[in-house]
């Protein structure tokens, strides 16, 4: 079974839109732990909009899970990353400005780079995947770095899905197919929903792992969040 780990970005975003504690984050997390997530993702950015560094202190206190800590390896994301210690660490190319993720690592360009931080994170005991592209080549790259893992990045795969889901499926074989072959973990992530998940999970059933936040907690608003965290996981059984 693939894994379901909840983004909890927009609930820290909804707490800090009002100030105080409300939504409680920590609270949310254990909540989805309890509903059946197989973890927890935040996505720390330095402007702090939505997750705080606090935060990811305190999550790591509470989680029992899998703590999953995304984001831009800058020299202060690394010190936190580093002790925090979490179960793992996704490598995020993101600018300051950038409003969400929307591409991946150039692993060929980046790979000195890479191959630095990501023995950094090892020598802490952290399993670290690399948020890449659809793109076989960016996945060796990523396996000659050192990474544990990929996560693909699946905003062209929703953005085509609803026309033609067959081509969705397609632009993303060799990606996944090589992953494979690499002995890589494979993780997904962005913009998927119960809509576009179970078929992405049946051509390619060895996703270790789904990130997802923005779609679930706003299918919550319609489902509750025990719902839809039980449909996403009912999605993750289907093969």
């Amino acid at each position: 079974m693939t894994r379901l780990s909840v983004n909890i970005n927009k609930i820290a975003t909804l707490r800090n839109a009002r100030g105080g504690n409300v939504p409680d984050v920590e609270q949310f997390a254990k909540d989805c732990e309890r509903m059946g997530a197989q973890g927890i993702t935040v996505h720390p950015r330095p402007d702090e909009r939505h997750i705080r560094r606090s935060d990811v202190y305190a999550l790591k206190q509470c989680v029992t899970t899998e703590l999953n800590i995304e984001g831009n390896p800058e020299p202060a994301f690394i010190r936190m990353v580093c002790e925090v210690r979490p179960a793992q660490v996704t490598l995020v190319p993101d600018g300051h400005e950038q409003l969400t993720s929307n591409h991946g690592w150039d692993t060929v360009k980046h790979r000195e780079f890479l191959i630095d931080v990501t023995k950094r994170f090892h020598e802490a005991g952290i399993r670290v995947s690399i948020f890449v592209n659809a793109d076989a080549a960016m996945v060796e790259g990523a396996k000659a770095v050192g990474a544990d893992r990929v996560e693909l990045y699946t905003g062209p795969y929703a953005e085509l899905f609803d026309s033609n889901p067959e081509a969705a499926i397609d632009m993303y074989r060799a990606a996944a197919l090589k992953a494979r072959e690499l002995g890589l973990g494979l993780n997904a992530g962005h913009d998927l929903s119960t809509t576009n998940l179970p078929a992405l999970l049946k051509a390619f059933p060895w996703i270790d792992e789904v990130s997802i936040g923005h779609q679930l907690i706003a299918d919550s608003l319609y489902w509750g969040i025990e719902q839809t965290i039980r449909r996403y996981l009912d999605c993750c059984k289907t093969r």
